[in-house]
């Protein structure tokens, strides 16, 4: 079974209002798979890539953002990753406590960091939002990603910006199809 959990493009918008309001894409019946590689043909790896965040279930859309993100900035990785760290420890173990510890993490760590926003979207993947016992709504985890992958794309280094954002948009829409 695809993880892709929409059966049209239309129905992401529809279940995600935010993330039609920041991709800025017309919502079409199409299928989410012809959806993005039309973006990705029509030079808008950005907004393919803001899909493939709200696309792919929770789990996956931060794995992938991890590595979207990685990808993005080999180059220009270094010093403190430990946000990073963190949101690849919720999806490798997706424990409450990591969901915490990640979260921790990108609740202290500035906001103008991508990988601030990949701890958050781990740590947004449920719960609350303490201390109230407000549920964290579904669509935080892709905007968290999707956020991440923005900071990150402006900061990639220019000769290989536009190659690095097809890799990434081709291994989420691989993944998007993959087995779950």
């Amino acid at each position: 079974m695809s993880r892709i959990r929409f059966v049209t493009i239309r129905a992401l918008f529809e279940s995600f209002p935010e993330a039609l309001q920041n991709i800025g894409a017309i919502p079409t019946d199409e299928p989410p798979i012809a959806f993005l590689t039309r973006l990705a043909a029509e030079g808008k790896p950005d907004h393919a890539m803001a899909v493939c965040a709200y696309l792919l279930p929770r789990r996956e859309a931060v794995w992938w953002g991890c590595g979207s993100v990685r990808t993005l900035l080999a180059d220009k990785l270094s010093g403190e990753i430990a946000a990073l760290l963190a949101a690849e420890a919720w999806v490798q173990q997706p424990t409450e406590e990591n969901r915490q510890a990640a979260l921790a993490i990108g609740n202290d760590a500035a906001s103008n960091e991508p990988l601030t926003w990949l701890a958050l979207a781990a740590g947004w993947s449920s719960g609350t939002f303490a201390p109230t016992p407000l549920p964290i709504p579904a669509y935080m985890t892709g905007r968290g990603v999707r956020i991440a992958l923005q900071i990150s794309g402006r900061i990639a280094s220019l000769p290989e910006r536009p190659s690095r954002l097809q890799a990434c948009v081709a291994e989420g829409m691989r993944l998007a199809k993959s087995e779950s």
